[in-house]
């Protein structure tokens, strides 16, 4: 079996169209490729338009596809991979639990990913040592004995059963904090993208679980928001690295008798994470900040809004700017764009809009649409991202006092 090291690796690079020859990717290869991942790889087969070349472009995601055991695809990001780095460790709040450490001198994502699927089976493999976390599940079930406490209905109703209808709780493993570890260490070892070194700790702490912990699907917001005790508080931050692999973890394909799963990371959405984060951990006290904030227009229509995030005053609750992030920067802001931050502006009661970018745009958005005034910011992440950030916030607090 191939690993990810022996598998010939072509590079893309986020918004460039790059050309391959026509023998460099088989045509089945291509037509996967196309059916699979269309929409994160725009692919143009070989034409007399392409002087019978294959034309491929990253539609904004970054990571790595394994479309086969001979060949994959590597889409690297526009920003520098240190910026990138810096950005999810801001997005998942992976910096708060020490991870640098086991992060420094990567040199490219899939080998952060790589990393970080080690840090998260060793960490599993040393809680298997503790012995797993346990918590009491009410059951019911028909046992030969008494056990917990009899159910006196079950019992009158029938008579003649020769089992006694119990309710008792089970001091079990197999509960949601260990479910979840074993899910996304399943998800990884599919993936392929760990080398010879690291799969088998993956496989191994995979198999710390088997018997214990059931097998059930979890998606990354299962992951967040969850309570901790003395007991299981080593758990928060696997499940904060659950939660970043399971957020990047693309739809499945098969190729031959392999299951293949790619990494892929959605570079708005990191954008979006990224700012807010950033913005929660450096925000004066005498403002407050929403993410994703729902707004329901119409329950009968099951219309609604995500805003992306609404800065209000501390003190009264009260909205001050509706913000919205724009991965794609161009040379001015799309007029549905204006039109959306408007929209949300109104939602929220609030004057001011603020779209943010992550470059300049040569044609900077400052007006106003009846009382609402529109404007174009910048969070770069070109250099030093917490420099960046200063004069981002610096832009964003003299818009409210404007």
């Amino acid at each position: 079996m191939k690993s990810n090291q022996d598998r010939r690796t072509l590079t893309l690079t986020e918004y460039a169209t790059m050309s391959f020859s026509s023998q460099e990717i088989p045509r089945d290869l291509g037509e996967v490729l196309w059916r699979e991942y269309g929409s994160k790889i725009a692919v143009e087969f070989p034409s007399p338009k392409t002087d019978h070349q294959w034309e491929l472009t990253a539609r904004g995601w970054v990571g790595y596809i394994p479309l086969s055991p001979e060949l994959g695809f590597s889409m690297q990001p526009k920003v520098s991979l240190d910026n990138l780095f810096r950005m999810l460790e801001y997005a998942y709040r992976l910096e708060s639990f020490e991870f640098l450490n086991d992060l420094t001198g990567c040199q490219s994502l899939e080998e952060f990913y790589e990393r970080l699927a080690n840090v998260l089976a060793k960490r599993v493999l040393d809680r298997a040592r503790k012995g797993f976390y346990r918590a009491y599940l009410a059951e019911s079930d028909n046992l030969p004995y008494v056990r917990g406490r009899l159910d006196m209905r079950h019992l009158i109703q029938r008579p003649w059963t020769a089992k006694l209808h119990c309710h008792y709780e089970e001091h079990t493993p197999d509960v949601e904090e260990n479910q979840i570890l074993a899910w996304t260490l399943r998800q990884i070892a599919r993936s392929h993208l760990c080398s010879k070194r690291v799969q088998p700790t993956v496989r191994r702490a995979y198999q710390s679980l088997r018997g214990l912990a059931s097998l059930h699907s979890f998606s990354p917001r299962d992951c967040v928001g969850r309570l901790y005790n003395r007991l299981n508080d080593d758990y928060h931050p696997m499940h904060a690295l659950c939660r970043f692999f399971l957020e990047h973890s693309g739809p499945t394909h098969e190729m031959g008798d392999r299951t293949m799963l790619p990494f892929l990371v959605d570079m708005a959405r990191l954008f979006e994470l990224f700012v807010a984060e950033w913005l929660r951990a450096h925000l004066p006290s005498e403002f407050m900040l929403s993410a994703q904030e729902r707004v329901v227009i119409s329950d009968a229509e099951h219309l609604h809004f995500n805003i992306d995030l609404v800065l209000s005053d501390a003190s009264t609750g009260r909205p001050m700017c509706v913000l919205d992030t724009k991965y794609k920067a161009k040379e001015t802001p799309d007029p549905s764009d204006i039109t959306q931050v408007i929209a949300y502006a109104e939602i929220k009661h609030c004057n001011s809009a603020l779209l943010i970018y992550p470059q300049p745009l040569s044609k900077p958005l400052d007006a106003s649409f009846g009382k609402i005034r529109v404007r174009s910011v910048t969070f770069s992440l070109e250099g030093d991202l917490e420099e960046a950030g200063r004069l981002f916030l610096d832009s964003l607090i003299s818009n409210q006092a404007a």
